[in-house]
C-alpha cells in the first residue's frame, strides 16, 4: 500500500481517488476550497463515460440521476432547418454498450463524493491548496506537496488534478496561462414547467449560426432545461461566471430563428464565461508526479468530452497502479502518460476544429456544412463518433 496525494477535488480528482483507493492504496485529496462542491450546469456523458463510471463503481447512482437522450439534433440556427440528427437509442446503445445521457454537474459529482467519503482509504481535505511540489533525492520514494498555508505533505506520488490553471502543471510544464479561445458562452438553467410542451424535446439540440451557436437539453431528471449560447466574439479577457443581463444575451444572437429564440428568451440569471483551453503537450509526468483531467488536457466544449476524458484518465491511472509497489510508481506513471497522451491530444484538437467547421461557419461554408451533415446516415454518424464513444478501458 502506498500513500497517494491528489491535488484537486473536482470530478477528475475524486474519480482518481476512488479508482486508486480501489486498488488498495491510501489516498489524500487536497482541495483548495473549504468544501467539496461542484459548480456549473449541464454535462453530456457518452457511453465511454458510463463505461469508466462502471469500472469506478459509481455507474448505477449516476444513471439514476441522468436524463437519457433520444438523439443529438443539429439545426440551422438562422433558417430553423433541421439539418441532421444522430439517434442515440436502439443500434447506438447496442453498438457502444451504454447510453448517451445528460446530467447536472452535481448529479455526477455527488455520487463520486459520497463514494469517496465512504471509502476507508480516502481522506478528503478542504482548505488545502497545492501550490508546488518537491521531488525527493534521486532514488527517493517520496514527493512533497507544498500547500498555500506552508504545510508540507509527503506521499509516494502526487496526481495533479487541479484544473486548467493547475499549479502542478505550471511547475511541471511551464506553459503559462491557458489559451483564450475568443468564444464567450452564456449559461442559464430554467424550470421545465416554464417551457412550452411542444418544445420539451428529449434531445441535445444545437442551433448553429454565423460565429455563434445555441445548445439546450433537459437536466435534473427532466425538471430543468439547460441553455448554453456561445458567441465567437474574439474575447481576450478571461471571464468566469460573470452575471450577464438578459437583454445583452438576446442582443448577441439577433439572427436566431423563431423557435430557438423562443427558448433563448426563457433564460434568466445568465452567467458568462470566456472559453479557454491549452495546446496538447507531451510532458505529463515528472518522476512521482502526474497530471490528470483539465490539468493535463483542457479542451473546448465542442466534442462534449471534457468530463468523459477525466474519467478515462482516472480509470487508466488506477489500473496501472494496481499491484504497484512504491519503487514501481515512476514507471507506472510514465506508462499512464504514454497511454493517454495521444487520445486526449486528438480530442483537444478535434474540439477546436468542430467549433470552427461545424458550429460557427457562415455563408457558403455553412451551406457546405449542411449538405455534408444532411447526407450522413445514422450508421455513418455512429461510425464517425465510434473512436470517441466506443472506448473500452478493460
Amino acid at each position: 500500500m502506498a500513500n497517494i496525494l491528489i491535488a484537486g477535488g473536482g470530478i477528475g480528482g475524486l474519480a482518481a481517488a476512488l479508482g486508486i483507493a480501489g486498488r488498495g492504496h491510501r489516498v489524500t485529496v487536497l482541495e483548495r476550497r473549504d468544501s467539496f462542491t461542484e459548480l456549473g450546469a449541464g454535462i453530456q456523458l457518452g457511453p465511454n463515460a458510463f463505461h469508466a463510471l462502471d469500472l469506478l463503481g459509481v455507474g448505477s447512482p449516476v444513471r439514476a440521476r441522468a436524463v437519457y437522450i433520444d438523439e443529438l439534433r443539429f439545426m440551422d440556427g438562422t433558417t430553423g432547418e433541421r439539418v441532421a440528427s444522430m439517434p442515440l437509442t436502439g443500434d447506438y446503445r447496442t453498438r457502444f454498450g451504454n447510453p448517451y445521457a445528460v446530467v447536472q454537474r452535481s448529479d455526477l459529482y455527488e455520487p463520486l463524493l459520497e463514494s469517496c467519503r465512504a471509502h476507508p482509504l480516502i481522506e478528503l481535505r478542504g482548505n488545502s491548496q497545492v501550490v508546488s511540489y518537491e521531488l525527493g533525492a534521486q532514488g527517493s520514494a517520496e514527493v512533497t506537496a507544498v500547500l498555500a498555508t506552508g504545510e508540507r505533505l509527503t506521499g509516494a506520488a502526487l496526481i495533479g488534478a487541479d484544473g486548467i490553471r493547475s499549479a502542478v502543471r505550471r511547475q511541471m510544464v511551464g506553459d503559462g496561462d491557458p489559451r483564450v479561445s475568443g468564444h464567450t458562452i452564456y449559461r442559464s438553467v430554467i424550470p421545465m414547467d416554464q417551457v412550452a410542451e411542444e418544445l420539451r424535446w428529449n434531445t441535445v439540440t444545437l442551433w448553429a449560426g454565423p460565429k455563434w451557436h445555441f445548445v439546450h437539453y433537459p437536466i435534473g431528471g427532466g425538471a430543468y432545461l439547460n441553455l448554453a449560447a456561445t458567441r465567437d466574439d474574439d474575447a481576450q479577457e478571461v471571464v468566469v461566471g460573470r452575471p450577464a443581463e438578459r437583454e445583452h444575451v438576446l442582443n448577441e444572437f439577433p439572427e436566431l430563428g423563431e423557435t430557438a429564440r423562443r427558448l433563448l428568451e426563457l433564460g434568466r440569471d445568465w452567467k458568462s464565461w470566456v472559453l479557454c483551453d491549452r495546446d496538447p503537450v507531451d510532458v505529463w509526468t515528472d518522476g512521482r508526479v502526474a497530471l490528470l483531467g483539465d490539468a493535463a488536457h483542457p479542451m473546448l466544449q465542442y466534442a462534449a468530452q471534457g468530463a468523459c476524458q477525466a474519467l478515462e484518465d482516472a480509470v487508466v491511472i488506477a489500473q496501472l497502479l494496481d499491484d504497484c509497489s512504491e519503487d514501481d510508481i515512476v514507471q507506472r506513471l510514465e506508462k499512464y502518460g504514454a497511454t493517454r497522451r495521444e487520445r486526449t491530444a486528438e480530442i483537444q484538437l478535434v474540439a477546436r476544429e468542430m467549433g470552427r467547421r461545424l458550429y460557427h461557419p457562415a455563408g457558403p461554408d455553412a451551406v457546405e456544412r449542411n449538405a455534408m451533415l444532411s447526407g450522413l446516415s445514422a450508421e455513418d454518424m455512429h461510425d464517425k463518433v465510434a473512436w470517441l464513444h466506443g472506448e473500452r478501458l478493460a
